[in-house]
């Protein structure tokens, strides 16, 4: 449900967003319970509208389960016979920690080899978002991401590597601030050592 909100705090301009009316009606209500839980006054300025905010953000935060992500690279696919290897790296990385609920954020290197079918540069990038934009673990959202490509686009091969930080790491429990997890997982072409290798050259390579 699409719905606007204009109040003191946008200043006079109108904000269209789409939220569902119901679900973050819900959520407010019950972040206010969580608020009061934690001790906190929910009536005191500075948090009278936390719980719609937190409401709206989480939805945004968690909308790739809404999202198909096969069907973005459906929407730019093209026949061209091109057999070389197709790189989209650096590609930013926001997602929540399924475990904690505390964000983890990076970047993403894909890579596939056309099988006489592409797709737009962009679509890669959104594939990631449309996981990323759920609860997740790092390993799943890297074999989540191979796996749309591979079953969408039938290519010759697919490498995903992401690397990120984990809040849950930094902020609790261990507390190492400057840890990166990495993970990756390949298919087809990639899977031998020379194209692997390859692959990881030029994305360890600053072109620009």
């Amino acid at each position: 449900m699409e719905f606007s909100s204009n109040d003191s705090e946008n200043k006079g301009f109108t904000k269209i967003e789409k939220f569902d009316r119901e679900t973050t009606e819900e959520l407010m209500f019950h972040y206010k319970k969580v608020l009061e839980l934690l001790g906190e006054d929910v009536d005191r300025e500075g948090l009278v509208k936390t719980p719609l905010r937190v409401a709206k953000a989480m939805q945004f935060l968690t909308q790739g389960y809404y999202i198909k992500p096969e069907e973005i690279l459906k929407s730019a696919m093209f026949k061209e016979d091109y057999r070389q290897m197709v790189i989209v790296k650096d590609i930013e990385v926001y997602s929540m920690c399924e475990h904690h609920m505390l964000p983890f954020v990076g970047r993403a290197h894909i890579a596939y080899i056309p099988n006489g079918t592409i797709t737009g540069l962009s679509k890669i990038a959104r594939v990631v978002d449309a996981f990323a934009r759920r609860l997740q673990v790092q390993e799943r959202l890297t074999t989540q991401i191979k796996d749309c490509i591979q079953n969408t686009l039938n290519p010759l091969g697919v490498a995903v590597v992401i690397e990120a930080q984990h809040m849950c790491m930094a902020m609790r429990g261990v507390q190492k601030q400057n840890s990166i997890t990495t993970t990756s997982d390949f298919t087809g072409a990639f899977e031998k050592a020379a194209t692997r290798e390859e692959f990881i050259r030029l994305i360890s390579t600053k072109t620009i």
